[in-house]
């Protein structure tokens, strides 16, 4: 009788043990190290740090002085992906968090989650792309995130082109607000790159296609992008299962190409405090240095 239950324990010891390492997994931060290819051949290098999906409460101490730590990289450029908020007083924790970094040159788009409260969700409903967006949490204070950051130097980009300077060189940066809302509006920023500048940055939280080829369209060399966590609970040797958009599985996180335009997914920092797990798929920053084409 007693070998009646030995499978049944023994698969539930077995998710005990997954479950208890996706919620290990889920704080074991990277910084992950890319070049991309893509200035002028006479070109200096630009090293931009991309963050995205910090999710933060203010409790999260650990992610905080991790995320403080990336200063000592000394990039030039920094660019933020959204997502920054889990919290209504997350604010001070993700201004402290940055604070090391608002010195540096930096842009930034939002992403749902700095505008709305993180809800316990159905996780089925994620392999509905195309699913109707209807509860919404709680309106967190996206504004004051905002005036934080622009008054530290850092440029909003949510439907916005900006010529801007980076190592005391000029780059054109495209932005749209998040995607993933129907909050952007390319059309507002839609048009060729600027001769003057010496490369177009598109920014954008949620890698949607109408947004990330309409840039690509637009010959726009390089695109960053958050929102997907890299599909946050992966099968290995497979991947991620979704997106949590329309952009390819194979596309959920890293470096791609979208015809002649590079595009970088960041896997992010964090998760929703909903869902606190990852599995083969751990939490990063990236270093991208751009350098010379070949």
């Amino acid at each position: 009788m007693r070998r009646r239950f030995s499978l049944p324990l023994t698969t539930a010891a077995v998710g005990a043990a997954g479950l208890a390492y996706a919620v290990w997994e889920a704080k074991q931060f990277r910084l992950r190290r890319v070049d991309i290819p893509v200035l002028a051949a006479d070109a200096d290098p630009l090293r931009i740090l991309h963050i995205s999906d910090l999710h933060l409460t203010p409790g999260q101490q650990g992610k905080i002085e991790w995320v403080q730590s990336l200063a000592s990289l000394r990039p030039d450029l920094v660019v933020s992906t959204g997502d920054n908020l889990a919290h209504l007083e997350a604010v001070p924790a993700t201004l402290s968090a940055l604070a090391p970094l608002l010195d540096v040159p930096g842009v930034f788009v939002f992403g749902s989650n700095d505008y709305y409260g993180p809800i316990l969700k159905n996780p089925f409903g994620y392999f509905r792309p195309d699913r109707p967006i209807k509860v919404f949490g709680k309106p967190l204070p996206w504004t004051a995130l905002r005036d934080g950051l622009t008054s530290a130097g850092w440029v909003d980009l949510n439907n916005h082109r900006v010529a801007s300077k980076a190592a005391d060189r000029l780059f054109e940066f495209v932005g749209t607000d998040d995607a993933h809302l129907q909050l952007d509006h390319y059309d507002d920023v839609t048009g060729p790159p600027d001769q003057q500048a010496e490369l177009a940055i598109g920014v954008t939280h949620a890698p949607y296609l109408r947004v990330v080829d309409r840039m690509a369209a637009d010959a726009i060399p390089m695109i960053f992008a958050g929102h997907t966590h890299g599909g946050q609970v992966c099968v290995p040797g497979l991947g991620a299962l979704v997106t949590n958009c329309d952009l390819p599985r194979s596309q959920a996180k890293g470096l791609h190409r979208r015809g002649d335009t590079w595009l970088h997914v960041s896997a992010g920092l964090g998760t929703s405090p909903t869902a606190p797990i990852r599995f083969a798929c751990p939490p990063e920053a990236t270093l991208v240095t751009l350098t010379p084409a070949i």
